[in-house]
């Protein structure tokens, strides 16, 4: 897991984009803030889906139990981007 913090409009999701080569469901570019969340990009068999940081907390199978401790109103701000390993 790698996580990327930074000021807003430094390049992090253009990053990203550039280390996963393509655009991911829940993703917003723009001159001016436009993420005020956490975001986990996951690779997934399915189609491409947002998945609520409060059902990813709640999902055994998945590394973000730990997080629920955080309370509701850091789950609110976190969701997950599950894309398809094309």
């Amino acid at each position: 897991m790698i996580l990327l913090l930074g000021q807003y409009s430094v390049g992090k999701t253009t990053f990203i984009r550039s280390l996963v080569q393509r655009d991911w469901v829940g993703q917003r570019i723009g001159p001016e803030p436009t993420t005020d969340r956490f975001t986990a990009i996951m690779s997934g068999t399915a189609d491409e889906r947002l998945i609520p940081g409060h059902a990813l907390a709640m999902q055994s199978d998945r590394p973000f139990q730990a997080l629920a401790s955080f309370g509701n109103n850091f789950l609110t701000k976190f969701d997950g981007a599950e894309i398809n390993g094309r």
